[in-house]
């Protein structure tokens, strides 16, 4: 037992769906059964399809694909089962071996997700996440305002991700948000006097994905900000002849995420409308109840000192690429020897060792506690790696990119990064963002090279479109550490996706076709 055990039960949504309306148990109960036999319907009908431009193992793993995609959506199993069934199925019908097949369940990222949610367990059970709930919601400028706070969190969450990545970005503002949403649900249940379900508010969902995707989209904000704008920027320069520095790129990415995180905005909050615009005596409340937390304990000193280690050992990286370079051997060997992952865990091990109550033996965090976190999520990326990686060794992903670019039939410098940041985006909700600019952006270079325009624009187009993977839990990680909340039915993530993939990606044009040519990129 710990020193003060605050810790809130975060429900699955397979636990949410049992408080669902008539109405709504009806619909999942017909949309489970429906996906049931859809999944396997929709394997035969890919693989009966003719696809002589691609290998027998690639057209497999196309019906595997078609198959586990229609599980993810519909949920008539478990989606973190499902995940596990695509590799499974992949070694039946030797796309893959065992080995190779289940390697990516081990990947460094599964590790980063266990050390952050180990992390932002331990902040909930000691109430770390509630005084930084409030410590928002306290600011001045924010006030009682529903939408303010929404708009706030996830401008710290973008600007955050322009320096460290996506999926630490994430990590960091998590618990933070649950324990905005519980705050917020507290003073509510107070309000109307009935207690309310944190996990059914449409608010809820609209925090959750704020984060996601404000993260996401933060990270093109500078070459450091995510992989896919570092693999861009080599890729233009080893095979276009041209150097993008530091600077040059922020001159058109910033502009850029500034307008995409309004549309954002907009987005999750028309989406996710909150259930009441302002709370008339917040304040009062969030005073009241910071009050209530008393003095700092032991067990939240210890949850904020592993916190912030890890941080700093997250943000270190940033610093060293602004001053030495991404390739100089200090940035080399300080991302060698201590990757995102190891500072995850480094972390996550602190707070086995800070004592509470040394006499007792009892340290910040037990294996009983951690057993609470979900760990259904790390198997379901684990899965989408797993997925994404074949579809790269296959080639099945190039085949698919360069059959939309035909369909197209684009052909001019703007038409070919139009379809590159579409062709990009697509990718990458089925693979990493980094395996779909390692595959998009040589493809799009070469086809422009091959058709006599300018490689640049589309190349820039195809790695920002790489961080553009929004509807599923697996398409970046960041959507899966908050799926993991229970917040966020996989319905409401693919409706959410479908728009700021369309609206985010023609905002995405429309930037690079003003702001490239001012910046002497075009």
């Amino acid at each position: 037992m710990v020193e003060k055990e605050e810790r809130r039960t975060y429900k699955t949504f397979a636990e949410v769906k049992e408080t669902l309306s008539p109405q709504e148990e009806r619909f999942e109960r017909w949309r489970n059964t429906l996906g049931l036999f859809l999944g396997p319907l929709a394997a035969i009908i890919l693989w009966l399809i003719p696809m002589p431009t691609i290998s027998y193992k690639a057209h497999v793993l196309a019906g595997i694909i078609g198959w586990i995609v229609v599980w993810w959506i519909t949920e008539p199993i478990p989606i973190p089962i499902s995940a596990l069934l695509g590799a499974v199925l992949c070694v039946i019908f030797d796309v893959a071996s065992a080995k190779v097949a289940f390697a990516p369940f081990a990947d460094p990222t599964i590790y980063l997700f266990l050390g952050s949610f180990i992390l932002a367990e331990a902040m909930a059970i000691h109430g770390l996440d509630k005084r930084f709930a409030y410590g928002i919601m306290s600011i001045g400028w924010v006030g009682n305002s529903t939408a303010k706070i929404l708009f706030a969190y996830g401008a710290i969450a973008a600007f955050i991700s322009m320096w460290i990545s996506n999926t630490a970005a994430t990590a960091m503002m998590y618990p933070i948000g649950l324990g905005i949403i519980y705050a917020m649900a507290d003073i509510i249940s107070e309000k109307i006097g009935k207690d309310i379900d944190p996990t059914r508010l449409r608010y809820a969902t609209g925090m959750m994905l704020m984060v996601a995707y404000a993260a996401s989209a933060g990270g093109i904000g500078t070459p450091v900000g995510t992989p896919p704008n570092l693999i861009g920027i080599a890729m233009i320069e080893r095979f276009c002849k041209v150097k993008i520095p530091f600077f040059q790129w922020m001159l058109f990415a910033i502009p850029i995420l500034i307008l995409m995180f309004i549309l954002l905005f907009a987005i999750m909050y028309f989406l996710h409308k909150p259930e009441i615009t302002h709370v008339e005596g917040s304040h009062e409340y969030v005073k009241r109840e910071k009050e209530k937390l008393g003095g700092w304990t032991r067990g939240q000193k210890n949850a904020l000192f592993a916190f912030l280690v890890t941080v700093v050992l997250w943000i270190i990286p940033g610093f060293l690429a602004i001053i030495y370079g991404t390739t100089a051997p200090p940035s080399k060997f300080y991302s060698d020897r201590i990757p995102e992952a190891v500072a995850a865990l480094i972390g996550a091990g602190l707070l086995f060792i800070l004592p509470v109550n040394w006499k007792e033996r009892e340290f910040t965090i037990s294996w009983k506690q951690v057993t609470k976190i979900d760990w259904g999520t790390l198997l379901l990326f684990g899965g989408g790696i797993s997925l994404g990686n074949l579809m790269f060794d296959t080639k099945l992903a190039e085949a698919v990119g360069k059959g939309l670019l035909t369909l197209s039939g684009a052909t001019s410098v703007w038409g070919i990064t139009f379809a590159a940041i579409f062709i990009s985006i697509l990718v990458s909700e089925a693979t990493s963002n980094t395996a779909s600019a390692n595959m998009v952006v040589p493809v799009m270079i070469s086809l422009s090279i091959a058709a006599g325009v300018n490689p640049v624009p589309p190349a820039i187009g195809a790695t920002l479109g790489a961080s553009w993977g929004f509807m599923l839990p697996v398409s970046t990680p960041p959507n899966a550490i908050v799926y993991g909340s229970g917040m966020i039915p996989i319905t409401k993530m693919i409706r959410a996706g479908i728009w700021f993939d369309i609206l985010g990606g023609l905002l995405l044009w429309v930037g690079l076709r003003v702001l490239l040519p001012i910046v002497g990129l075009a």
